[in-house]
């Protein structure tokens, strides 16, 4: 990495939490220079505008979650379910630090840029569309190789499995319970292990 790159991650990671957590729109300049101890020129020497670091924090919140859920598809296991269900459970072991950084950095972002920052808008599209993709790959990964029913439409369960996490985390984070995340993963749990795989 060059100096200039070095310092723009700098800015990105030392302004990845706040973003999440005021907003991307209700974070000011003073917030920015505040959180990375560094004068307004030198904040705009790096980034165009507030818009164009709110992207690049956007892409590296999104980055960071994408990879913690893809490590929980990585491991080897025994089938295709222990895989789904291993996914369920990064969320059930880290919701507490996921709260703490403000939430869903997707459904964050999805609600605050819906009809007022419409360049984030299309980023956080580009971030959902990949999250199905992928548990649609392992779920049609799991329909090829016998493991998961073949009449189940991947794409269709990846978005429930999407909606049920979102939703509850959007609840539990609201009313500070963690009880109704935990009852969409049971959602998910009882999805995988009785209509997605195939009874021995």
């Amino acid at each position: 990495m060059s100096k200039a790159e070095k310092t723009k991650q700098f800015i990105i990671e030392k302004t990845a939490s706040l973003f999440n957590t005021k907003g991307y729109l209700s974070t000011t300049l003073s917030d920015i220079g505040q959180a990375t101890q560094l004068t307004k020129g030198s904040i705009y020497g790096n980034f165009a505008n507030k818009d164009e670091l709110a992207i690049a924090v956007y892409k590296y919140n999104a980055g960071t979650l994408s990879k913690s859920v893809s490590r929980s598809f990585g491991n080897n296991f025994p089938t295709t379910a222990d895989k789904l269900l291993a996914f369920v459970d990064f969320y059930r072991k880290n919701w507490r630090s996921v709260f703490l950084n403000g939430g869903c950095p997707l459904m964050n972002a999805a609600t605050e840029s819906d009809d007022s920052f419409p360049a984030l808008k299309t980023e956080v599209n580009k971030s959902f569309e990949d999250w199905i993709g992928k548990i649609s790959s392992v779920i049609t990964e799991g329909q090829e190789n016998g493991d998961l029913n073949k009449k189940a439409n991947a794409g269709e369960y990846a978005s429930l499995f999407i909606m049920l996490i979102e939703g509850g985390i959007l609840l539990s984070k609201t009313t500070g319970d963690d009880k109704f995340l935990n009852q969409a993963l049971d959602r998910i749990t009882r999805m995988i292990e009785h209509e997605l795989t195939i009874p021995s």
